[in-house]
């Protein structure tokens, strides 16, 4: 708001003053409602900080069912030159024994034929005979390349490597004017082989121009103590030795004492999940506790005393506090601590899931129900089952009961700013009004002020004797 600059020369009022002072009464209101504004909109954030929170916990409780904890898997190696890897397929406790007998290789073959340069022409010798075709191991065909006339031994090597028919080409220089063409099939092992037919040969003669490098070979194990068997692969990565198992070797020695690769539960990785767990759980309830207590000093907690937030406290700890199957979260390494947070033993979880995983998987994840022998075991919800729930039911998008409360918020926060923008317009005319009314105030002062100054000249006039 403005305030014009009206004072009175007449009535000597401060008007400017007076205006102003009755229009910081008149806009009491507003600035209460600016209080209010603020005060439904910190609350409004604080209530999608809460959400926030709970999401987190229902992300981390999602991450701990009864499937990941089944899935989590290991595979150990006793060779640093073998490594593995397992799927949630493979079985925890079996292994295999190994010795590593060969590596794959892939085929290579080297020109029978020499050029005396790299531009030499390629067609001066007369293998291979152009055009080339590509043969797959099977004998399929795969490709055909020719080359122009007049084309160079670069020219050759640029072309084959072009194709993407599964082999490439350099040029090996073996002295001053002798160069040969050396061809290397991409993929390894006999399946990976790549042979090269020229144009005056069928597929049982060809590459009667090329001498054999290095043959297309697979990789092979030869498993300990199972009478001579092998496992080849035409790589030398071997997927599914076991059931879920995936092993990559690197080096050969079959005189090397056997390689054992054994499947084990990925206790790291299930530790790691309930942490987080714990982690998302503290944080809500930091959280909630900051919004909800004041302390010794500091402005009153912005949802003092909230109700809804102390009951999804109260939940989240009944959650991890209440006995599931008769048995305590206490013997998985969870439980309350005096100041209203969770505590979390990893070296406790770590032995639980040595001696006894299927109740630690009951205890976080539950069981569904079950029938056996005429009997009906009732589904039991686990701690995660339990966190994951009360998290959805606070935090969903649609009807969660966090989202509610800051969408309330937002809201009344809405409707106050209306209002305000509505009491701006209001005191802006009340000002433009009180301006206008003591302007006139002074002209209509100033008027009398000039009829009483003429007035008086008047009645000087009538009982001067020496008025003209």
């Amino acid at each position: 708001m403005v305030t014009l600059g009206v004072d009175g020369l007449v009535s000597g009022l401060e008007t400017s003053s007076i205006i102003t002072n009755i229009m910081k009464v008149e806009a009491q209101p507003q600035a209460l409602l600016k209080t209010q504004l603020s005060a439904t909109q910190a609350k409004a954030a604080a209530y999608r900080a809460v959400n926030t929170r709970f999401d987190a916990i229902r992300t981390a409780a999602e991450a701990l069912t009864s499937t990941s904890l089944a899935a989590a898997r290991t595979a150990t190696s006793s060779s640093s030159s073998v490594t593995a890897s397992a799927t949630p397929a493979a079985v925890p406790g079996s292994s295999v024994s190994f010795r590593v007998e060969q590596l794959a290789t892939s085929k290579q073959v080297t020109s029978d034929v020499k050029w005396t340069s790299a531009t030499a022409p390629v067609r001066e010798q007369s293998k291979p005979a152009w055009p080339i075709t590509v043969l797959d191991s099977a004998g399929l065909t795969v490709g055909t390349i020719d080359l122009p006339a007049g084309a160079t031994l670069a020219d050759a090597v640029s072309a084959i490597n072009a194709s993407g028919y599964g082999v490439h080409a350099a040029i090996l220089q073996l002295g001053p004017d002798e160069f040969r063409l050396q061809l290397t099939s991409d993929a390894t092992g006999q399946s990976g082989a790549r042979r090269l037919q020229s144009s005056d040969e069928t597929a049982d003669t060809a590459e009667t121009g090329f001498l054999l490098s290095r043959a297309g070979q697979d990789a092979k194990l030869s498993l300990e103590g199972a009478g001579g068997l092998v496992v080849t692969s035409s790589s030398n990565t071997f997927s599914d030795v076991l059931t879920g198992l995936s092993i990559t070797v690197s080096k050969a020695d079959p005189t090397a004492d056997a390689t054992t690769v054994r499947i084990g539960a990925d206790t790291s990785a299930i530790t790691t999940k309930v942490k987080a767990l714990v982690d998302a759980a503290n944080g809500a309830l930091g959280v909630i506790k900051g919004f909800t207590v004041s302390t010794a000093g500091a402005a009153t907690a912005t949802l003092q005393g909230d109700r809804a937030l102390v009951q999804l406290s109260d939940s989240l700890l009944s959650a991890v506090s209440t006995a599931i199957g008769g048995k305590s979260a206490a013997s998985i390494g969870l439980q309350l601590n005096r100041d209203g947070t969770i505590a979390f033993d990893s070296a406790v979880l770590t032995a639980k899931l040595a001696s006894d995983p299927a109740g630690v998987a009951k205890l976080l994840s539950g069981s569904a129900e079950s029938t056996t022998a005429g009997v009906t075991t009732p589904a039991v919800t686990g701690i995660a089952g339990k966190l994951a729930a009360l998290a959805r039911t606070a935090s969903d998008s649609s009807t969660g009961t966090l989202v509610a409360l800051a969408k309330g918020r937002e809201t009344l926060a809405d409707t106050i700013k209306d209002r305000i923008d509505g009491f701006e317009i209001r005191l802006a005319a009340r000002q433009e009004t009180l301006t206008k009314q003591f302007t006139a105030l002074e002209q209509a002062l100033s008027r009398i002020k000039n009829q009483s100054t003429w007035l008086t000249s008047q009645v000087n006039q009538l009982y001067n004797p020496n008025a003209s």
